[in-house]
């Protein structure tokens, strides 16, 4: 029993290894630019097959780091939810969708590079199909922010709720983006905290859906 203790625990050190390196290597270099090979030498790995061991594809790899953010970050969102309720107020549905990251990056820490990993992922269709299929099944509360928002907006089109949204979602993770470098490079940042940042993102993004929209002639 205790040796099969051990051998679980080796293989579970092994996975977190593969998956922290592969995800500070696809956030510096991009997915496609780095080997298989590079992932399991960063990991301390002498094994150069063991990502395809471990995990199989390239995309499972990916779908493994999404997964293991998307449940810390779905249980921060939860518990935001059931703190708003029914609420009817748009800025509260915002920070739903905002605040979940950025407590999480804080979180993390410094170094973090999970900003940086979304970002490379997202810019690419195939992964970003795969990013959005793993979320949906690991994050239901997504859908529950959603619901809120287009409650809070009645009249908005279709059209300029679907706009609105990707536009949040592009500020929500380029902002982090550029958050996360600052604090790897020990540059200056506009706010002093992640929470500070999170308020002037809700501020901002709470103003993109309030804006007026120009009907199509």
């Amino acid at each position: 029993m205790a040796d099969r203790t051990r051998q679980v625990e080796r293989v579970a050190a092994t996975r977190e290894a593969l998956l922290s390196a592969a995800e500070r290597l696809f956030a510096e270099s991009g997915v496609y630019a780095v080997a298989n090979r590079q992932i399991s030498e960063a990991a301390g790995q002498g094994n150069n097959a063991a990502v395809n061991y471990h995990f199989g594809t390239k995309a499972d790899l990916v779908r493994a780091i999404v997964h293991s953010h998307a449940e810390r970050i779905e249980g921060i969102r939860a518990r935001m939810l059931a703190d708003i309720g029914d609420s009817v107020a748009l800025r509260d549905w915002v920070a739903c969708a905002v605040r979940p990251t950025t407590e999480h990056l804080e979180a993390l820490g410094n170094p973090s590079w999970y900003a940086r990993f979304i970002a490379q992922v997202t810019a690419d269709p195939a992964l970003y199909a795969i990013t959005a299929e793993e979320v949906s099944a690991v994050a239901p509360s997504t859908r529950a922010v959603q619901e809120g928002l287009i409650r809070c907006l009645p009249d908005l089109p279709a059209e300029v709720y679907a706009e609105r949204a990707a536009m949040t979602r592009h500020l929500i993770t380029q902002m982090s983006v550029d958050r996360e470098r600052a604090l790897v490079d020990n540059a200056s940042t506009p706010r002093a905290t992640w929470r500070e940042a999170a308020t002037g993102l809700i501020d901002a993004i709470v103003a993109l859906w309030e804006a007026p929209f120009t009907p199509e002639p």
